[in-house]
């Protein structure tokens, strides 16, 4: 099983086996690496340029052979139980869904060991590409702990956490009260 640069456990063997489409790949197909960030890799650029910014993985997949792949998560539902994220609007609290980790990306001028990425330096001779890729699936805080302290994989046939289904319970029924239409004078009568 693939491990963070911490040694704990990522949950899967294989990462680019879960990842999901390039985050730079169009509708159309083309690459928005080469479109919007040109200056960041010009050779890169050039080659897509050459080809009209089509993805030179294309419909392949073999993400692995692109130095710029990232997929990074939405982080609404866990890959791993399922439970869904409930947010409340300027509030606080720490989000039932978080981002995990599969594989670390490059050092780069927005991301690095210094902001608090870490480069899984095992991943960089595994396939065609000039290094570790970014790829990240979303994980309930539940299942994140579970994953990386013991050996629970991502693709574990799991069902929510019983604390995880009251925290999320106790949301909606925050976000149900809150829904509600009451004036001001009602809201506030008590802090009078």
């Amino acid at each position: 099983m693939e491990h963070t640069p911490d040694g704990t456990p990522v949950g899967v063997d294989d990462p680019y086996g879960v990842a999901g489409i390039c985050d730079h790949l169009t509708d159309d197909g083309r690459c928005r690496f080469a479109l919007t960030r040109s200056g960041d890799d010009p050779d890169f650029a050039a080659d897509r340029r050459a080809d009209g910014y089509a993805c030179h993985v294309g419909a392949d997949e073999r993400w692995r052979a692109c130095p710029h792949y990232r997929s990074t998560t939405d982080g609404r539902e866990c890959v791993r139980c399922g439970l869904g994220e409930v947010r409340i609007a300027h509030d606080g609290s720490r989000p039932l869904v978080e981002e995990h980790h599969l594989s670390y990306g490059t050092p780069n001028r927005e991301k690095g060991p210094e902001n608090g990425l870490a480069v899984d330096s095992d991943d960089s001779d595994s396939g065609d590409g000039d290094g570790p890729h970014e790829i990240t699936v979303a994980l309930c805080r539940w299942c994140h702990s579970k994953v990386h302290n013991s050996f629970a994989r991502i693709d574990d046939d799991a069902s929510p956490d019983p604390a995880a289904i009251a925290e999320r319970e106790s949301r909606r029924s925050t976000e149900q009260t809150e829904s509600a239409f009451k004036t001001a004078s009602e809201r506030y009568a008590d802090e009078r």
